[in-house]
């Protein structure tokens, strides 16, 4: 029966269709390249499964998913441009190894007692750096360059804020993660990320929910949340600009209203089944590698295949709020349920906004979208997951043995 579990079957469908999808590449371009990525995503998908699978007992599952993204952004992007392909293979292998130091730190680290207060410091610092030393981009000033390379330290600090939230919120100490939430915020107002601020406030705040059980104080949290959106609105000019192109983009398509008008006009071109893999006009998309992602995904595959992405991102919800619930201990639960939480959020709010459901922000589609910060932030937060899962099973194998020892005796 373990042979055809789930998530040998789904390890084996995503290889599959790796498999296929680059060796097509590799033959419409005849280049060698092509199809050596056609056997090495593949093949390192399933060795990687393999070796932690044994090393740290990690759910199976959600690997495999989370795999299917960041390989799928991969594909796409080695059909629009190689060059970022490779470079968003090399960010996937960085990205792999931040996940397994994650998961490592949350086997072995039994106390942040003296680690909070440092992670605290530093991600402030981080959040600092882009207003001293950044460039405005699209209105937001919340990059930092350094000899040619770009770095979003928001993105970052996800997996940091997450950590030391949980930490202080499962020893009923509220001060510490308060000030390092309306810390982030405050900064995050200043550099214009409106975006990266809406997602930072409401993982706080449902986490603070799933600690406290504290209907009233979370109604207040939301009025201040509603409260602080009206006064970004009113401050900033490109959030005005953002609204009115939600509300009608053609009013400015030549201009402000470009971007979302071709995203639209691409998942349209791409109705039920797709052009077809390396066809269709991607390029014509503005930032169609971070952004838009799922826009050239839809036109390339079809809406249902971005539909079925969308329940990937909801099967991997469901998988990491089952592990959150399974874990013993209060940090490990609220760890790995404020990880789900960003991931699934963030999800939403760019996916949101490419379908025109809500006003579009400066948010990456997560594992999918091209940038080494996003991907970093989004396989440590999968290593957290990953690392209470592991601590999951220990458990579980450590009451089978105390049981079959009762047995016996």
């Amino acid at each position: 029966m373990k042979r055809f579990s789930p998530e040998k079957i789904t390890s084996l469908l995503v290889e599959l269709f790796f498999l296929l999808s680059f060796g097509l590449l590799a033959l419409r371009d005849g280049s060698l390249t092509g199809a050596g990525l056609a056997l090495l995503v593949p093949a390192g998908i399933w060795l990687l499964s393999n070796v932690l699978s044994r090393a740290f007992h990690i759910d199976s599952l959600l690997f495999s998913l989370t795999n299917f993204l960041c390989a799928l952004g991969i594909l796409v992007l080695y059909d629009t441009n190689p060059a970022l392909a490779y470079r968003q293979l090399l960010y996937y292998g960085v990205g792999m190894v931040g996940m397994i130091v994650c998961i490592y730190l949350i086997r072995v680290l039994r106390s942040f007692r003296f680690t909070a207060p440092l992670l605290m410091l530093l991600s402030v610092a981080g959040l600092v750096l882009p207003i001293l030393f950044g460039r405005e981009t699209n209105g937001a000033k919340n990059w930092i360059y350094l000899g040619g390379h770009s770095l979003q330290p928001n993105e970052l600090i996800k997996p940091v804020l997450i950590l030391v939230t949980a930490w202080y919120m499962s020893r009923r100490r509220i001060l510490p993660w308060l000030f390092m939430g309306v810390a982030c915020l405050a900064l995050l107002m200043l550099q214009k990320d409106l975006g990266a601020a809406l997602l930072y406030y409401c993982v706080i705040l449902l986490m603070f929910l799933i600690a406290y059980s504290n209907l009233p104080l979370l109604l207040l949290g939301i009025g201040g949340g509603a409260g602080a959106a009206v006064m970004g609105y009113r401050m900033f000019a490109h959030v005005k600009k953002r609204v009115a192109i939600w509300q009608n983009p053609w009013s400015d398509y030549e201009n402000a209203g470009y971007q979302l008008v071709q995203g639209l006009m691409a998942l349209a071109s791409g109705s039920l089944f797709g052009v077809g893999l390396g066809l269709g006009s991607p390029t014509t998309i503005p930032v169609y590698q971070t952004d838009f992602i799922f826009a050239v995904i839809c036109e390339q595959f079809g809406l249902i295949f971005g539909l079925c992405v969308l329940l990937v991102y909801l099967a991997i919800i469901w998988r990491g709020s089952t592990i959150a619930m399974e874990a013993r201990r209060s940090f490990h639960a609220l760890t790995a349920m404020g990880s789900v939480l960003m991931l699934g959020l963030q999800t939403f709010i760019i996916i949101g906004g490419v379908i025109k459901l809500i006003p579009l922000t400066g948010v990456t589609m997560p594992f999918v979208s091209s940038g080494g910060s996003s991907l970093l932030s989004c396989m440590c937060m999968t290593g957290l997951i990953q690392g209470v899962a592991s601590l999951n099973e220990d458990d579980l194998q450590e009451d089978m043995r105390l049981t079959e020892t009762d047995s016996v005796a």
